[in-house]
């Protein structure tokens, strides 16, 4: 059988092309046990948390390759906290939110969560930085957002940048900042995305990015999907979705029953979440910010100090009706559940056997 092996992973010294973005730690060391490049998201955590959390997936990856992922979107308050926030939110979407709680007896949640007990800002990102900058993660992804001063520095420390940009300019942009590696990201990812497609976007980064390394991501699920991204100039694919399906990403129970009962068409771009584009899998909460007497959503991070409570309760209890989570049109990929260890294992196997298919067509 082949080795897919790229330049990229041989500099990382990965045994397959296979990018792995998850929040849960146990995911990823799961993903680097099984030869992948595991990302760990951590834009959900705080700053004071974020040590030990990287302490903990050190110990456990023993030495193994991996990379953290921010979220660092322009345009936030220098400083915030939710109970400010929420002081000044508009009357008509604080009244439409209580509706809300009402009509679907939403409980609140009972234990703080990042949703609740804090709010995006400059301060907020500056101290996530300062905590990622001193693991010993080998690279930083930045997923909004494009910081120069932290490309620099992580650059200086000897960590490989990757940036993920849904565009043409947002490329050029983080060439001129020297990132190392750019993640294509079509409009078929889950969570934050822009609005071309990852086939009609992979090929248009790959030329502007010519000796730069080029990952493919959104609505990846499939071994063959990888070597298409390769066939198309990629060095690999970056996935995060499928991973929801591993018994390690511990999803609550509803959350799996709807993404293994959800085609690609359930997944929609909604400002809902965040207040910014982000697509998830759709739910009763998610319809709702889409009826008649809806408010349009607030910004980021007024949407999260409106709603953040909502979304840590229907994840804690475990909310059938109302629960949903950033997820890509790659949720095709999740049937069942499973293992990270038999997810890799199946997408090599389809890399191999997408392999022999081309190589019987071609003479």
């Amino acid at each position: 059988m082949p080795q897919f092996q790229t330049p990229l992973c041989q500099r990382l010294g990965i045994a397959h092309p296979i990018f792995g973005f998850s929040h849960e730690p146990d995911v990823v060391v799961a993903i680097a046990q099984a030869g992948g490049f595991p990302v760990l998201g951590l834009a959900r955590d705080a700053p004071q948390d974020i040590p030990a959390i990287v302490r903990d997936v050190e110990q456990r990856l023993a030495g193994l390759p991996y990379g953290i992922d921010l979220m660092l979107p322009a345009h936030v308050p220098s400083q915030a906290d939710p109970q400010s926030l929420q002081a000044a939110l508009p009357p008509a979407h604080v009244a439409f939110v209580a509706g809300l709680r009402k009509r679907f007896a939403i409980q609140p949640p009972s234990q703080p969560s990042f949703f609740t007990a804090h709010a995006r800002s400059e301060a907020l990102f500056q101290a996530q930085i300062d905590a990622v900058l001193n693991s010993n993660a080998c690279a930083v992804a930045t997923a909004i957002g494009l910081r120069a001063e932290l490309i620099a520095e992580a650059k200086r420390r000897g960590k490989l940048t990757f940036s993920l940009i849904g565009s043409v300019r947002h490329a050029r942009k983080a060439l001129d900042m020297g990132v190392d590696v750019l993640v294509a990201q079509g409009y078929d990812a889950g969570g934050h995305t822009g609005n071309v497609g990852t086939m009609s976007l992979l090929p248009q980064i790959v030329e502007v990015a010519q000796n730069t390394p080029v990952l493919a991501a959104g609505g990846i699920a499939t071994g063959a999907q990888v070597l298409g991204s390769i066939c198309s100039g990629a060095q690999g694919a970056w996935l995060g979705t499928l991973w929801m399906a591993a018994q390690e990403n511990h999803t609550p129970p509803a959350l799996l029953d709807r993404l293994i009962a959800s085609s690609s068409e359930d997944t929609v771009i909604s400002r809902a979440h965040s207040g910014k584009p982000c697509r998830v899998v759709r739910s009763a909460w998610i319809d709702a910010w889409d009826e008649a007497d809806a408010p349009a959503p607030l910004g980021m991070p007024q949407q999260q100090a409106l709603t953040g409570d909502v979304f840590a309760s229907i994840h804690e209890h475990d909310n059938a009706q109302l629960i949903y989570e950033a997820a890509g049109q790659s949720v095709f990929g999740i049937k069942a559940r499973t293992t990270v260890a038999a997810q890799m294992e199946m997408l090599v196997a389809e890399m191999n056997q997408a392999w022999g298919r081309v190589s019987g067509f071609v003479q």
